[in-house]
């Protein structure tokens, strides 16, 4: 590899647990489907049984799983890259800015090893990247990224 030429290191979406209730709200959909289906003789029982199922499942399992897969980072050798939306608000970092990376857990990110990364950039307040997976494995690359210029990498405490 060249000096100065940058690759990726990583790519990742945040933590996948954001997924499980979605996951229940369709078993829980499609089950209740299976049971109302044909239980009363009307024509148009089915139609609403189905319809009600399709309007619920599209909002509590299709966006909140559309919304995750729409969201995601990227850690290359020379920056760092939060994408929102699908094809939406792109940020990146670059990390010759970075001065600190601390690592921040709440609730059951300590459980799942997930946290947010705060990247101290100097200015008024610090990038976040909320829910990454493996968050001290992904500070760990970071500041081996940083640790030649002598900046600090912090493991926070749960708030």
């Amino acid at each position: 590899m060249q000096a100065g030429e940058e690759r990726v290191i990583a790519r990742m979406r945040p933590h996948a647990r954001v997924l499980v209730v979605p996951v229940l709200v369709l078993w829980l959909g499609v089950g209740l489907a299976a049971l109302l289906l044909d239980r009363i003789d009307w024509a148009f029982w089915n139609i609403g049984v189905l319809t009600v199922t399709a309007i619920v499942v599209v909002l509590l399992t299709v966006v909140p799983t559309l919304a995750w897969l729409s969201r995601g980072f990227t850690f290359t050798t020379e920056r760092v890259i939060i994408r929102t939306g699908f094809g939406g608000t792109r940020r990146e970092t670059m990390l010759s800015r970075v001065h600190d990376v601390t690592v921040r857990r709440r609730g059951l990110q300590a459980l799942f090893g997930a946290g947010d990364l705060l990247l101290s950039t100097g200015g008024d307040r610090a990038v976040i990247l909320s829910d990454v997976p493996l968050a001290s494995l992904v500070q760990r690359m970071l500041s081996e990224q940083l640790g030649a210029r002598g900046l600090a990498v912090h493991d926070g405490d749960p708030a």
